[in-house]
């Protein structure tokens, strides 16, 4: 089975964005071989804010020999011809990439996408870019309430020229939602 992996560079205090969503922060290491990393990816997973980005910055969005699906209530497929728009069950849709033949599947952006895919059990890796800067706030990488997961890492780099440190993990399990520790009330004791 495929594994979805998601990547997103994080500022040092969290956010994968600023305050109006700007990512003018996010420094190009010049140690990554972008190419390659790219080469193992056959399939974008992207939020329709992110697809927004990505066509405002050249050839309607798209990676040559890369299959694009855009997450969305709000886009219309007839006016993306060519463009897989998933506006009912992420889950169900994911699960059905996860089958298919072929390279990893790389989920990108926002946090909103990431959230509800991890909640749906269906994203295999996390992988962050720490980049040394403090916003002070944004866009965080994980909103609240988000589900909980545990991570397993299963790789780090730290990369001299910018300070960037590359934390690698796996997720190995998750429960949709946080729930806020039971607190004993006073004069009541707590059955053993």
């Amino acid at each position: 089975m495929r594994r979805v992996r998601y990547g997103v560079a994080m500022s040092l205090d969290g956010y994968i964005a600023g305050p109006g969503g700007e990512y003018d922060w996010i420094v190009m290491e010049p140690d990554i071989d972008f190419r390659a990393l790219m080469a193992r990816f056959d399939t974008f997973l992207v939020g329709r804010k992110t697809w927004e980005v990505m066509t405002a910055q050249g050839p309607g969005g798209r990676t040559r020999g890369i299959e694009h699906v855009v997450f969305s209530r709000t886009l219309e497929p007839a006016a993306h011809p060519g463009l897989r728009i998933v506006s009912g069950d992420a889950r169900a849709a994911v699960l059905a990439l996860k089958e298919k033949p072929g390279k990893e599947i790389a989920l990108f952006g926002g946090g909103e996408l990431f959230r509800s895919l991890l909640a749906e059990g269906v994203v295999d890796t996390v992988e962050v870019a720490v980049i040394p800067v403090l916003l002070g706030g944004g866009i965080p990488l994980l909103a609240s309430p988000g589900p909980r997961a545990k991570l397993r890492l299963t790789g780090h780099r730290v990369y001299d020229k910018t300070g960037t440190v590359l934390l690698e993990y796996e997720v190995l399990g998750f429960s949709k939602r946080l729930r806020s520790p039971r607190r004993a009330t006073p004069g009541r004791r707590r059955a053993s």
